[in-house]
């Protein structure tokens, strides 16, 4: 991993920047995500990243998020250092949920 510093914005950033189309990618496990999600967040679990990585837009923001916010950030680095323009949500789902911000349950479809 690199040194460069992983840009974060808080959950209301978070969601203004998802009400605007950017793509929010969950980095949790599927039993994690299944408990509760952010509403719209794209399951990819840091434990896929680099197999799946092809399947994260490289030409356009993007939003990762997990419980609190470390493995989002590890995820956020990785991706960068890759040339994606990835973002940590501070706080993760825990934060999300505790502000009252849309989430859901379930498994992804």
């Amino acid at each position: 991993m690199s040194d460069n510093a992983v840009p974060e914005v808080d959950i209301h950033e978070a969601a203004r920047r998802i009400q605007s189309g950017v793509l929010l990618i969950d980095v949790r496990e599927p039993d994690e995500y299944a408990e509760v999600h952010a509403v719209g967040a794209r399951l990819l679990p840091l434990s896929d990243l680099t197999a799946r990585a092809d399947e994260i837009p490289s030409d356009q923001p993007i939003l990762i998020i997990c419980r609190s916010g470390a493995r989002s950030e590890r995820a956020a680095e990785w991706l960068n250092d890759r040339g994606a323009s990835a973002t940590n949500v501070a706080g993760g789902t825990i934060a999300w949920v505790a502000a009252g911000l849309p989430s859901a349950t379930g498994p992804t479809l």
